[in-house]
């Protein structure tokens, strides 16, 4: 699973429940932008919010919307075990892989019990890849990602790889070349995204990829051609863009309001997170346009 890879919003009504029919036409969105697939249920797609039931319902949607060009990862985890390992045997015949992010409330305080979680979840879907979602700012697992290989490998048969959304460029590398580069280390962390270029990243999930998806192209093809300068440039966009709506209320709730100028009405988000109002929008687009964003955003 390589290429520019969408963490998908969960879409909904104006009453705040899901939205399930819209799908299809996101799916269409992020092909005709040159996205790869789709990372459900997790962070960006609010499932901290959802109930497992309405969890349970993305995931059987997003499923019949995969394809031999387009595949999707569902994000299992829960602060629950068991209910992680219930999402898991759910999701397993109907999406192309699976991950899990650390128990974040009653936090794990040493690395091996963070193996023992990913095994018990993973083998609920042993036919399924398997992916371990790494992001510590969040769950507080704040641990060595080679060392997490070292000890998962033999132990976890399905493991593909790990969602590395950390700033560690030092780690990300080093997991990169673990055995030869036997791991799918997909980057997630967009506003250095460039930063991972010279590493070799080839997958890269993150949620501007909804919006940004021909910008993160041009980095890369500017990259390849050695103009350096312009892909930095390019790099800029990308942080001015979570910038801008990050200034507005929250990255997470604003960005999915923004999602309405690009042809997808995705809904409002759920409490924590901002719901920008029309004029807010509309502010928005403005300071991008004056930034030269505009052009670079993703198109219906």
């Amino acid at each position: 699973m390589k290429g520019l890879i969408a963490a998908t919003y969960a879409p909904m009504h104006l009453d705040g429940s899901l939205n399930l029919k819209i799908i299809p036409q996101y799916a269409k969105f992020l092909i005709t932008n040159k996205v790869k697939g789709a990372f459900i249920n997790g962070s960006t797609g609010d499932f901290a919010s959802l109930s497992v039931a309405e969890r349970k319902k993305i995931t059987s949607v997003w499923g019949e919307n995969k394809s031999s060009d387009f595949f999707v990862i569902d994000h299992v985890g829960h602060t629950s075990l068991n209910e992680a390992k219930e999402l898991a045997r759910f999701a397993a015949d109907k999406v192309d892989g699976i991950a899990v992010l650390a128990p974040y409330y009653f936090r794990l305080n040493n690395i091996d019990k963070l193996v023992e979680y990913c095994k018990q979840v993973a083998a609920c879907a042993p036919n399924t890849p398997f992916y371990y979602y790494h992001i510590p700012i969040l769950t507080g697992a704040n641990f060595n990602m080679v060392e997490f290989l070292e000890l998962a490998t033999g132990q976890i048969p399905n493991l593909a790889g790990i969602k590395f959304t950390n700033n560690n460029l030092i780690d990300y590398k080093y997991s990169k070349e673990f055995n030869n580069g036997s791991a799918n280390i997909l980057f997630g962390f967009d506003e250095i995204f460039l930063a991972s270029l010279p590493f070799g990243a080839d997958g890269w999930v993150g949620s501007t990829y909804n919006h940004l998806a021909p910008l993160y192209s041009s980095i890369i093809n500017a990259f390849n051609n050695n103009e350096h300068k312009l892909a930095a440039e390019l790099q800029q966009k990308s942080m001015e863009f979570v910038d801008i709506l990050n200034n507005k209320g929250g990255f997470n709730g604003t960005a999915k309001s923004f999602m309405k100028v690009l042809g997808l009405d995705l809904g409002p988000s759920r409490f924590p997170h901002t719901t920008l109002t029309d004029a807010q929008i509309e502010e928005a687009k403005t300071e991008m346009n004056a930034l030269g964003i505009t052009s670079y955003l993703s198109k219906i």
